[in-house]
């Protein structure tokens, strides 16, 4: 009976025809001559998954394993070939893959979960270099020059729900604003995303936020709350306020005109974390804890600049940065998705290690073929005459 391999297993939230669809409709593989999306995808995740340290490196590896390529639908590739599909065709086709897979992550999330955290931060890829500059040179900031990338991440599911990719120079609050905000979520985010009117229209959606005020935030206090004295010394203060500035200046008018608590959350051997919400029945401590889950978007940004590859890049165009950002990201929701499929109560490094070694294999085939050698050695063995009579 056929087998599919690992690689087969882990490209099941991608049907076949769903992908062609999305191909058909950003029309990617015209002009192809052969070497379509998906192989590019193909290819593109072997070398995500199997840890290739570049163009040369990727496309050998890949080309290693003929005898699976019939089964994936794929072929050879040359490394040529490759670079020009990364250079020229349009990554949209790809965005629109992940785009899919967040919302298959974004239905487990959902499934039997009172309370929905989604964590909102973004992080700074350095492009440097003569082939890079003159795209990256002219909107590079004062601390980083390449992309930045923009996220919003489950924190039950531990994987990102949308995303975007800009130029490092934009305003982490003028792209927040375009996150499509759910109903009963509750959003987390630092004093980057500080807009008031934001605030409001998150409110008005019926969702609510954790974040920091900044120091120059005026408010009117309304209430202290007692402080309950299971909080210890976290909770260092509970109050009700409003904000006291309506017209901030240059044209503009602040639209938040409810209540807001202010939560002052003790750290040791550093100063208090001022906390903002629009919760007015959370506990204080369930509120910092909430906060401090912010932490876990950090450790994913950790996690894929460590585990996964976007920081070597294998073209140096616009496109190819952003068809090999996106892909990463593709390689790593297929891990959740199969994780969760399959019920491996393995870590997710522990499971990238085993698809690394085992991508090309037919795991059932392999134990079949183990457990056949197995039992002919045992009936060998039992077939011997014993030495001594």
């Amino acid at each position: 009976m056929f087998r599919i391999s690992q690689f087969e297993e882990l490209l099941k939230p991608i049907p076949r025809g769903r992908f062609d669809s999305l191909v058909e409709r950003h029309r990617a593989d015209r002009h192809c001559k052969g070497f379509g999306a998906r192989d590019q995808l193909l290819v593109m995740l072997c070398g995500q998954w199997s840890d290739c340290k570049g163009l040369r490196h990727t496309v050998e590896h890949f080309n290693t394993h003929k005898n699976v390529h019939h089964h994936l639908g794929t072929d050879e590739v040359r490394k040529s070939t490759l670079a020009d599909a990364n250079a020229k065709r349009s990554p949209e086709v790809f965005a629109d893959v992940v785009r899919s897979l967040m919302s298959a992550v974004q239905g487990e999330a959902r499934s039997g979960c009172s309370k929905v955290l989604h964590l909102l931060d973004s992080t700074s890829i350095t492009l440097k270099g003569r082939e890079f500059d003159h795209w990256t040179l002219h909107n590079r900031t004062r601390h980083t020059q390449g992309v930045k990338l923009h996220l919003v991440f489950d924190a039950k599911t531990r994987a990102p729900i949308w995303h975007s990719i800009t130029a490092p120079n934009v305003n982490d609050r003028d792209e927040g604003v375009k996150v499509p905000i759910q109903q009963g979520v509750t959003y987390v985010f630092d004093k980057g995303y500080c807009d008031y009117n934001w605030w409001y229209s998150i409110e008005q959606q019926g969702a609510q936020f954790v974040t920091r005020f900044k120091k120059n935030a005026s408010l009117a206090i309304e209430e202290n709350r007692e402080v309950p004295e299971d909080a210890g010394d976290k909770i260092l203060s509970d109050q009700l306020v409003r904000l006291a500035n309506r017209n901030p200046g240059g044209g503009r008018r602040n639209r938040y005109e409810r209540v807001l608590r202010r939560i002052e959350v003790a750290r040791e051997g550093k100063a208090a974390l001022i906390l903002a919400t629009n919760d007015l029945s959370s506990s204080a401590l369930s509120i910092a804890q909430a906060y401090q889950d912010r932490w876990d978007i950090e450790l994913f940004f950790k996690w894929i600049k460590q585990h996964l590859n976007i920081k070597r890049f294998l073209g140096r165009s616009e496109r190819a940065v952003r068809t090999q950002i996106l892909i990463a990201m593709i390689a790593y929701l297929l891990l959740v998705l199969h994780k969760k499929a399959t019920g491996s109560p393995k870590t997710l490094w522990e499971l990238l290690c085993e698809v690394s070694s085992k991508l090309f294999m037919r795991p059932d085939t392999q134990n079949q073929l183990y457990r056949r050698r197995r039992q002919a050695a045992q009936a060998f063995a039992a077939a011997q005459p014993p030495l001594f009579n």
